[in-house]
């Protein structure tokens, strides 16, 4: 290469970002690939990261789209709590010194608990009219549960609490929205602002907890209805538009984290478009992580408990009004709001979201060695699939029937076991079509963005009815298990699938090239054909229904290529 000189770049050839900055300080990022002068003639990159073989891909006949590329996983865990055992001297010996003054805070804790639930429900009793404001005599009550819920707060150790900014009146900013660490920060906004609060219906059963967050006049919605959803976003609209309701508390991140990382935000908080004010709460600590992780609430209960003082830091930050762009789009106000939360905080804001959460404990409960290896980061496959948290649980389920091992991988051996295929070509393309690294091994992120990508096709649901037709040869809505034995015998046609998807049989039937391959490949023996029919079989009723099967392959997709039914040219 020859020397540059002044007048030549330093760097030639290489493709212009361009970034546009838009009047509401979004910024998007364009990627310009004529600007490095290549080749028109070139083809197409394959995007890294989730390559399938275009020569003979397993899925070609539902679409010719390449899968999403699959970024690398990231290794945070949002949700480890650092302490969550005592562990070293020091820890050992302040415990016991604080045990007297542990049983002291106990009492003051069970004496402000008591004291502000008899409040509570004196303020509650006879109030029937729940969808208007609760009035001000009753308020006047719920005084002395606020005060309470301040000497509960002493009780866990927090003397005092360190404050930066003030609150913003509710006709500025009727919305407020905090990332979320400990069950501390709801006592605290509670004392501080007495505002209405978006929760789970399950905390309604919640003892003593249930009774106090009515008083706040909750709005109550379950985050796997659609319906529900809709109807708690009703009544945030509702509420945060009158002065006469108190202004709304929401937790967008969903659950708790350690504080370490910001993950995504539901968008219940911002899709009303009104002024939000976002908050920051941090707890310092050196030897005792307060946030409500991998940790018992007992647990993180006494060793509050056994400590001189808590550390509490609540930063109320400048209120965000919307531009008018970011009022017909919550997402953008969602993203202007974290990451102001997230630049405040000094930390990175990652795609995880309450579905990990779910991963995480169902890979505990399932005993998976590092159950952290399962979380996928949920918010982004959600918005790629479309698929849910609960679908995303199920798929764990059957990968960890393929016993995958300390790393979270499994073989070829196990996947095929599982989902009672035999080694051949079609079955060994499935895999690879999985196995994007060609390791000989799949992750369960991997095989979740395998299914997830299968199923979300267009022709997926009814190449799956068509399927069920091609099977059910006798047409009596039921397919039996001589039935099945047809079709594994011709499971070996479909491994060469390809070739009938790059041309049309003129003058060969499907049943002639049955049985030219029939001489060279072996037939399913009756265990493979017993194990595929249990598997179909979802209701274990002795017979597969359209239910059973399409339930089947829904819950299995990357079975569909051996009954995708092969209909002849016309």
């Amino acid at each position: 290469m020859s020397d540059p000189d002044l007048s030549s770049p330093l760097i030639q050839h290489q493709p212009e970002v361009v970034i546009s900055i838009h009047d509401d300080g979004e910024e998007e990022e364009d990627y310009n690939p004529s600007a490095g002068q290549q080749n028109q003639n070139q083809q197409p990159r394959v995007p890294r990261g989730f390559q399938h073989d275009h020569l003979n891909p397993p899925f070609g006949f539902l679409s010719d789209a390449e899968p999403p590329v699959l970024c690398p996983p990231t290794t945070v865990d949002p949700f480890r709590n650092d302490t969550p055992g005592v562990s070293g001297l020091y820890e050992a010996i302040k415990i016991v010194i604080c045990l007297p003054i542990a049983l002291l805070r106990l009492v003051i804790f069970g004496a402000s608990l008591a004291v502000g639930y008899v409040a509570t429900k004196l303020a509650l009793a006879g109030w029937k009219d729940k969808h208007n404001p609760m009035p001000c005599w009753r308020c006047r009550i719920m005084w002395v549960t606020r005060i309470c819920t301040r000497c509960i707060l002493f009780s866990f150790g927090y003397h005092w609490i360190r404050r930066k900014g003030k609150p913003a009146r509710r006709d500025i900013a009727p919305i407020v929205v905090s990332n979320h660490v400990s069950f501390i920060e709801p006592i605290f906004f509670f004392y501080e602002l007495s505002p209405t609060i978006v929760a789970s219906e399950s905390h309604d059963s919640l003892p003593f907890v249930g009774t106090i967050i009515r008083a706040m006049q909750v709005i109550y919605v379950n985050r796997f209805s659609q319906e529900s959803r809709k109807n708690a976003v009703h009544e945030i609209k509702r509420k945060a538009s009158s002065d006469r309701f108190p202004r709304l508390l929401l937790f967008p991140e969903g659950t708790t984290t350690n504080g370490k990382v910001l993950i995504s935000f539901q968008l219940g908080a911002f899709i009303p478009g009104y002024p939000i004010q976002p908050v920051v709460v941090r707890y310092p600590h050196v030897h005792f992580d307060q946030s409500w992780g991998n940790i018992s609430l007992l647990m993180l209960m006494f060793r509050m408990f056994t400590q001189f003082h808590n550390f509490m830091e609540v930063e109320y930050l400048p209120v965000i009004y919307p531009s008018d762009t970011q009022k017909q789009n919550a997402v953008r106000l969602s993203q202007k709001t974290s990451h102001a939360i997230a630049t405040s905080l000094n930390v990175v804001q990652t795609s995880h979201s309450y579905g990990d959460l779910m991963l995480l404990n169902r890979a505990t409960e399932l005993k998976l060695e590092n159950p952290s290896n399962y979380m996928v980061e949920m918010a982004k496959v959600a918005s790629l699939f479309h698929i849910s948290s609960l679908e995303a649980v199920r798929y764990l389920d059957t990968f960890s029937s393929m016993n995958p091992d300390s790393s979270g991988r499994v073989t070829l051996h196990d996947f095929l076991r599982v989902l009672r295929l035999k080694p051949c070509t079609l079955s060994k393309g499935i895999f690879g079509f999985i196995d994007v690294e060609k390791a000989g091994s799949i992750t369960f992120r991997q095989f979740l963005f395998a299914s997830a990508h299968v199923s979300a096709q267009p022709l997926f649901q009814q190449t799956c009815e068509l399927a069920f037709s091609h099977c059910d040869t006798d047409g009596d809505g039921f397919i039996s298990i001589q039935e099945v034995d047809s079709v594994l015998d011709l499971f070996v046609i479909f491994a060469f699938e390809f070739l009938l998807m790059t041309y049309y049989f003129s003058s060969l039937s499907l049943a002639q090239l049955g049985d030219v391959l029939k001489h060279t490949m072996p037939n399913s023996n009756k265990e493979e054909i017993q194990g595929m029919y249990l598997l179909l079989d979802e209701d274990k009723d002795q017979r597969i229904s359209k239910d059973d099967f399409l339930s089947c392959l829904r819950r299995n997709p990357l079975l569909i290529p051996v009954f995708a039914p092969i209909l002849s040219p016309t």
